[in-house]
């Protein structure tokens, strides 16, 4: 069995954005008992990623990471059509990821206790993000 569901997330700007119920609600939808559920962002200046979900310094701190592997503005950067983020944005998702799957059984994501699904935006400006939630199995 096979199910695909399309999520549009609005995001606030730099930071990340809670999806695990949707993503959730979307495997529910399903009917898929026991698979995988796999998520996909259709974008490249943002990103996907589970972490934790208890402690929202966790979050910070990861934004804090970031912005040392991947400085906005830096002059080394020959891609800036859309300002000093972009190609800060780009770095970000391909040092991230913009896919990831989650084990499903009886019919609910396999989550750690702590783990939350978190679509990362890498641009200072919020944006329309799309995922696309994809449930295999029986």
């Amino acid at each position: 069995m096979s199910f695909q569901h399309f999520l549009d997330v609005q995001t606030l700007g730099r930071g990340m954005t809670e999806v695990t119920t949707a993503v959730r609600d979307a495997v529910r939808t399903s009917g898929v008992q026991t698979g995988l559920a796999h998520v996909f962002v259709r974008h490249t200046s943002c990103s996907l990623l589970i972490t934790e979900n208890a402690d929202p310094d966790v979050r910070r701190d990861l934004e804090t990471l970031a912005r040392r592997w991947a400085p906005d503005g830096d002059a080394a950067y020959r891609h800036d059509l859309e300002g000093d983020d972009d190609m800060a944005a780009h770095a970000r998702s391909v040092l991230t990821e913009v896919a990831l799957t989650v084990p499903v059984g009886h019919g609910e994501l396999l989550l750690g206790t702590w783990q939350g699904i978190y679509l990362w935006e890498h641009r200072t400006r919020g944006h329309r993000r799309e995922l696309v939630v994809t449930v295999l199995g029986a």
